[in-house]
C-alpha cells in the first residue's frame, strides 16, 4: 500500500499533530519513497475543476499547439527546454505536452536568456485559452507552497534546521508540465522493444505507456484524473498502484535529493501502463535555482560525494528522456572547482542568515 498522509498540520505551527505528519513523511520517504497526500488548506486549487481547466490545452487546435513545440521537433522555434512535445512513436514512452517555467508565475523578470534552463515558456494566447495563464500562475504558486512545506517537514525528519533547504530553493526553476497518455495506436509500437513495451502485471499483459524511471530533482507532486495505470516499485521489485483517488496529490521523490541525503529519501522507479483509455497528469517538479550547489549535509553516515552545481546534474539527466535525447550539447556545464567554492560559500552565509 501506499501510504496517505494528511497535510493539513503542516499549514499550522509546532505541535504534536505537525511532529506525527513528519513522522508519517519520513517514514514513507525512507521506505518506499512515495505517499499520496490529502487535506491541503482551502486556498491551495485542486480538484477536478482546477484539472478540467488547466487541460483545456489538449482541446486546442494542433495549429495552436504546434505554435508551442520545443525546437526538437520544429528547428524555427528558439525554445529548447520550455514548450511542447508532441506525440513520438517507436519508443516505450507514449505521450504529448507542456514544460512550463517559473516565468509563468513570476514573469519575464526571472527569465535568462543566457542559461536555457531559464528560458521564456511559450503560451498559447489569451484569446486562445480565456482565463487559463491565470490558473496556470496560480497553480504554479499553490504547488510551491505545498513543496516548501514538505521539504521543511523532510529536514525536521533528517534532525536539520527547518529551513536548511529554503536558500537553494528561493527563485528556483520548477517545472509544472501537463501531460496526455492517449490510448495507443498499433502503429506506434513500431520499433519499440517488445520487452519495454509489453509487460505482465497481475496475470494480464499490459503495455507501457510511461517507462519506468525515477525523477531528476527534489520533490514531485502529481495531480491523478482518476484514470490508473501510475506504479511505484518496490525494494522487492514489485510494482504496485499508486491510487489516483480523489482529493490527493502522489508525491515522490527524485535522485538529487536522494543524492544529497545520502540515501535516507528513496528515489523510487514508478511507470505507467495503458488501459486503454486517455489519461491525464498534471506533475510539478520542484526544483532549485540551476546555480544552487548539492553538497554532503551534515547528516551522521552519508557518504561524501563532489559538489555539484544542479542545473548541470539537471541537464545531464534530461537529456536521457525520450522528449530530450539529441539536446546534450546545447548546454555546456558551468560548474568548476573554483565557481562551486564561491556558489557553496554563499549559500553557506544564505542558511546563516535565515
Amino acid at each position: 500500500m501506499i501510504p496517505r498522509v494528511d497535510l493539513l498540520p503542516l499549514f499550522g505551527p509546532p505541535s504534536p499533530a505537525r511532529e506525527a505528519v513528519d513522522r508519517a513523511i519520513m517514514a514513507a520517504a525512507e521506505d518506499i519513497g512515495f505517499l499520496t497526500i490529502a487535506g491541503l488548506p482551502p486556498e491551495i486549487p485542486q480538484g477536478a475543476e482546477v484539472r478540467r481547466n488547466l487541460l483545456r490545452i489538449f482541446a486546442l487546435p494542433p495549429s495552436e499547439i504546434r505554435k508551442l513545440w520545443r525546437q526538437k521537433f520544429d528547428p524555427s522555434r528558439p525554445n529548447v527546454y520550455r514548450g511542447w512535445f508532441p506525440l513520438q512513436d517507436g519508443h516505450a514512452t507514449y505521450k504529448e505536452g507542456i514544460d512550463m517555467g517559473r516565468d509563468v508565475a513570476y514573469g519575464p523578470s526571472v527569465i535568462e536568456p543566457g542559461d536555457i534552463l531559464r528560458e521564456e515558456t511559450p503560451l498559447p494566447s489569451e484569446d486562445a485559452l480565456p482565463g487559463w495563464r491565470e490558473a496556470v500562475r496560480s497553480y504554479y504558486q499553490a504547488m510551491e507552497q505545498v513543496s516548501t512545506r514538505l521539504m521543511r517537514s523532510l529536514a525536521r525528519g533528517l534532525g536539520l534546521p527547518e529551513t536548511v533547504f529554503d536558500a537553494a530553493f528561493a527563485g528556483g526553476i520548477s517545472t509544472l508540465r501537463l501531460i496526455h497518455y492517449p490510448p495507443r495506436q498499433e502503429s506506434s509500437f513500431a520499433g519499440a522493444p517488445a520487452e519495454e513495451v509489453w509487460v505482465m502485471h497481475e496475470g494480464e499483459r499490459r503495455h507501457v505507456t510511461g517507462r519506468p524511471h525515477v525523477d531528476t530533482g527534489f520533490v514531485t507532486l502529481l495531480a491523478q484524473d482518476g484514470v490508473d495505470g501510475l506504479q511505484a516499485r518496490r525494494r522487492s521489485g514489485e510494482w504496485i498502484d499508486v491510487p489516483p483517488a480523489e482529493g490527493t496529490l502522489a508525491v515522490n521523490f527524485g535522485n538529487s535529493f536522494e543524492r544529497w541525503t545520502g540515501g535516507r529519501i528513496k528515489a523510487t522507479p514508478h511507470r505507467v501502463l495503458g488501459s486503454g483509455h486517455p489519461r491525464f497528469s498534471i506533475p510539478f517538479f520542484f526544483e532549485p535555482r540551476a546555480d544552487a550547489v548539492i553538497a554532503p549535509l551534515p547528516l551522521a553516515g552519508i557518504e561524501p560525494f563532489q559538489p555539484f552545481l544542479y542545473g548541470d546534474h539537471l541537464w545531464a539527466t534530461t537529456t536521457r528522456f525520450v522528449e530530450f535525447q539529441g539536446l546534450e550539447n546545447l548546454r555546456r556545464p558551468r560548474g568548476n572547482a573554483a565557481t562551486l567554492g564561491e556558489a557553496l560559500n554563499n549559500e553557506r552565509r544564505a542558511a546563516e542568515v535565515s
